[in-house]
């Protein structure tokens, strides 16, 4: 066994197991840093593919960004965990129909593909010569032509994600000051000093 196939092996494992423990885990912190762990081992599995570029995008935008931002959002939100453990049970029926359906749906595409080989070669799109063009290159002539409109739909998904966690962090607090800037901008002079005449020796 060579020792590309030793890394593809070691890092297959460990992002199946993080997978696993991102959706197992009770604690959602704990679910957000098995979810880092799966990202750097997908990473990994891009860097064996030749895939580099794929592989730092992933750690740079979905490690340094979405993760750590979503790490930030759960303990900001001030979870209570023993309420979330107490409702999980009537959640489980739920949870079991949505994981048999894409349980079911895994079998029919991984059947689709052993049966019908042909359909690879009809549904693959034509990859660029990697002799003739980077990395990069190839990458964005298959993205911004073949699938231009998908990934402006993923750009909106993460634009609605990015203001739901707007929405979830900001909360009214009673006691808590808030900057008002038209107040700041309309007030007088007499408003914001104070002239007071201070007798010598003697404090205010």
């Amino acid at each position: 066994m060579t020792l590309e196939a030793i890394a593809f092996y070691l890092f297959s494992a460990v992002a199946v197991a993080a997978g696993v423990m991102v959706i197992s885990s009770r604690n959602p912190v704990h679910s957000v840093l098995f979810l880092i762990l799966a990202f750097f081992n997908a990473a990994g599995l891009f860097v064996l593919m030749g895939a580099e570029f794929l592989a730092m995008i992933l750690v740079i935008v979905y490690v340094g960004a979405i993760a750590v931002l979503f790490l930030f959002v759960v303990m900001m939100l001030d979870i209570n965990f023993v309420e979330m453990r107490q409702g999980f049970l009537q959640y489980l029926p739920i949870g079991a129909l949505i994981g048999i359906i894409l349980l079911a749906e895994l079998v029919m595409i991984g059947g689709a593909w052993v049966v019908t080989p042909e359909a690879a070669s009809v549904a693959a799109v034509p990859a660029p010569d990697p002799a003739t063009v980077t990395n990069t290159e190839a990458l964005g002539q298959v993205l911004y032509t073949k699938y231009a409109y998908l990934f402006q739909l993923s750009g909106l998904v993460l634009l609605v994600a990015m203001i739901g966690a707007i929405v979830l962090t900001l909360r009214q607090r009673e006691g808590v000051k808030r900057q008002s800037i038209a107040t700041q901008v309309t007030r007088t002079r007499e408003q914001a000093i104070e002239v007071k005449d201070v007798t010598p020796g003697q404090g205010i």
